[in-house]
């Protein structure tokens, strides 16, 4: 069953089952304008990604990468389903297949994966991820089935009706998915923001909070789309959403590697503020117990006593100065600003995810 006009080409039925035949510039236009758009979005996140994190390895990265990857063979597979530059249909739901599964269950684990940064709760984590996995079950192999069955030639009208209405269950499922997470993100960031006190803190969790905000409507837009029955225009933009919403994501992560290397700059500067002013006032006691444990030098003969007191004696100035040494800090850093536990727990995720 082939496409046979512009206005009828709209449909999930006929748009699934053939290239595009009507005589729609605007149309043919916008198909290929988002699929550029798409595919050069996707290809400039691969680059940066591999270009900000330092070690390849953890679910934040493979999942952004994945889902980045998964973009550009579902827009072409599109373009190349309905302009049949590919004859053969089922090479072309070959392609969209490995892209859609690779881009919107990455999405997912994209989002779960930086949900650490904001939640503790184990529990509800490990729930998450089994929404993701039990959820990637149920709709991905069901409209796999559905959509090879309705470019086939047997019972092709059966597996039509079937996939238009289980393209609309698994549209709404994969939203509501993301909508459960953003919204755990956006409760979660919200109890961050009445309970830090860092100025740069709460900076980074409001702008994480809008980016948040601005992804929801693009899911309930494509939901939209799908159920006005606007398959061709659902499916052209549904890969240049999808990158956006990565970009977003990795404006997130751009966010937060600044937050880290500010944090360690003024961590930095604390120090060596600590070491000039240790310097300049030797009267401290901090510089007494500098040369009480310079002089601790061992003499030439000394008895099993005499070394053991002489022990105990060194680790005692040693423990003075860094007593004196974390107050002083702690002083100097009140200064700038206090580094709390969410400076912390931001700093111990990128590390985890090997970005910084």
């Amino acid at each position: 069953m082939s496409c046979t006009g512009a206005t009828g080409s709209l449909s999930s039925g006929v748009g699934v089952t053939g290239a595009y035949t009507g005589n729609s510039f605007v149309l043919r236009a916008t198909i290929i304008s988002f699929t550029v758009v798409a595919c050069y979005n996707a290809v400039e996140l691969v680059l940066l990604i591999f270009a900000t994190f330092k070690q390849y390895r953890g679910l934040y990265f493979w999942s952004l990468l994945v889902a980045s990857c998964g973009v550009i063979p579902h827009s072409l597979g599109f373009l190349f389903k309905y302009f049949q530059v590919i004859s053969d249909d089922f090479i072309s739901v070959a392609i969209i297949v490995v892209g859609w599964y690779c881009m919107v269950t990455g999405q997912s684990f994209v989002l779960y994966s930086r949900l650490h940064l904001v939640l503790r709760d184990r529990r509800t984590l490990k729930a998450i991820r089994w929404m993701i996995i039990i959820d990637a079950v149920i709709f991905h192999v069901p409209t796999t089935v559905l959509v090879f069955g309705s470019n086939g030639t047997i019972s092709r009208q059966t597996f039509v009706s079937g996939y238009n209405i289980m393209e609309k269950i698994q549209m709404t499922g994969f939203c509501i998915q993301e909508l459960i997470i953003s919204g755990i993100y956006l409760w979660e960031t919200r109890n961050i923001l009445r309970t830090s006190k860092n100025r740069q803190t709460r900076k980074i969790m409001y702008q994480l909070l809008f980016i948040n905000v601005a992804i929801i409507p693009m899911d309930l837009g494509l939901v939209g789309l799908e159920y006005a029955s606007l398959y061709i225009l659902e499916t052209s933009i549904k890969g240049l959403i999808y990158s956006i919403k990565l970009k977003l994501e990795f404006a997130i992560l751009g966010k937060l590697v600044q937050f880290v290397n500010q944090a360690a700059s003024v961590e930095a500067s604390s120090v060596s503020e600590f070491v000039s002013v240790s310097q300049s006032r030797p009267s401290q006691p901090h510089a007494t117990c500098t040369c009480q444990a310079r002089s601790l030098s061992m003499p030439a003969r000394l008895d099993h006593d005499d070394i053991v007191g002489w022990k105990s004696e060194k680790a005692e100035a040693r423990n003075q100065d860094s007593h004196l040494e974390r107050r002083n800090i702690g002083k100097t850093e009140g200064q700038h600003g206090e580094r709390t536990r969410d400076d912390d727990d931001i700093e111990n995720m990128m590390r985890r995810y090997s970005v910084i």
